[in-house]
């Protein structure tokens, strides 16, 4: 299977049609007793941070969805400039890394829709977060989601990664 067929928009997910990847994806996460695990980001220019991160999530559970925030809304959480590589290529990269089994594109700042659809048995954040500063905290306690913070690489960002290279993140 070609890791495109685990790339889908949200709105697919909402109403898939049959035989889309979107209906697959739906049909694995209505499974019961399923253990679901969702996390979400920019994953803007993927480093080692965001593969242990992933990594570390993926064992919380049978399926780990990541939800991948598109350009727009990178750009709105990040500032101009901001993303640097295109939510495909983002998609693509996050689709073919092992850990991952599906990458849900979706175009919010927050997570709070994805969440509702997906209704993951763990939501994961990394450590930065902690219950009372995350924004999707309230939906993921109401779809009965476990929160899980991992803690980070120290010294592991894009903002790191784009300062080594001496350049505000424009290309």
């Amino acid at each position: 299977m070609s890791y495109k067929a685990a790339i889908v928009y949200l709105e697919e997910l909402v109403a898939p049609r049959e035989g889309t990847p979107a209906a697959a994806l739906a049909a694995v996460l209505r499974r019961p007793n399923r253990r679901v695990v969702l996390t979400n980001g920019c994953f803007d220019i993927l480093h080692a941070g965001h593969v242990s991160y992933l990594e570390q999530a993926r064992e919380l559970g049978e399926f780990l969805v990541v939800g991948l925030n598109d350009d727009q809304s990178v750009q709105r959480l990040k500032g101009p400039g901001r993303p640097i590589n295109p939510v495909h290529d983002r998609a693509a990269v996050l689709a073919a890394l092992r850990s991952v089994d599906a990458v849900v594109i979706f175009s919010d700042t927050t997570a709070d829709e994805l969440i509702r659809v997906v209704r993951p048995s763990i939501y994961v954040k990394g450590a930065d977060y902690q219950e009372d500063t995350l924004p999707e905290a309230k939906t993921a306690r109401a779809v009965g989601a476990k929160l899980h913070f991992v803690p980070l690489l120290p010294g592991r960002s894009t903002t790191n990664v784009i300062s080594r290279l001496g350049g505000s993140g424009t290309i």
